[in-house]
């Protein structure tokens, strides 16, 4: 079983959307990077929506993100997971990220997209009950995951169901 980490947020304080996934994957892990499994379209739509595509250099997508107003993170802090597949993650050994300290401290984030479903569940039981009663509106939305393992929808519907995260960017 495997004891994964996740990376730290990238963001700044100006941010609008946050995108969060489940945890990073085994190649994610190994590169250091969100989303580095070649095969995951995350990148690909990132490309579309923001010029932040796989053929940019890292760093250069990252910042591209963070000028448009999107915030990148995971729910989970850790967990155990054989493993890169969401279904393998150990529910009961998750350690949810501190997403009170972030929102407190990323006023402007009205957005919460979720990379499919397992990040969307996630955090719906292991965050939102402990998060205190916000005092502004923030909006959560379930996207279609990236992953290759969530095959069966086209490229071009995930991305139109992805554009929700420029629209809110104010792009």
């Amino acid at each position: 079983m495997t004891h994964a980490q996740s990376f730290p947020p990238i963001a700044d304080a100006h941010a609008r959307v946050l995108i969060l996934g489940s945890l990073p994957g085994q190649t994610s892990l190994r590169m250091q990077q969100y989303y580095a499994q070649p095969q995951n379209a995350f990148w690909k739509i990132m490309g579309r929506l923001f010029g932040a595509g796989a053929e940019v250099a890292y760093a250069e997508r990252c910042r591209a993100l963070v000028s448009s107003g999107i915030a990148l993170w995971d729910v989970c802090a850790s967990a155990e997971r054989p493993g890169s597949l969401d279904s393998a993650i150990v529910t009961s050994s998750v350690v949810p990220n501190d997403f009170a300290a972030f929102i407190a401290s990323h006023p402007h984030i009205h957005l919460v997209c979720f990379n499919g479903a397992k990040a969307a569940g996630l955090y719906r039981r292991l965050v939102l009950p402990n998060l205190p009663a916000a005092p502004r509106l923030i909006v959560y939305r379930t996207l279609p995951s990236t992953s290759p393992a969530h095959a069966g929808m086209r490229f071009e519907e995930k991305l139109a169901h992805w554009s929700v995260v420029k629209k809110a960017a104010g792009h």
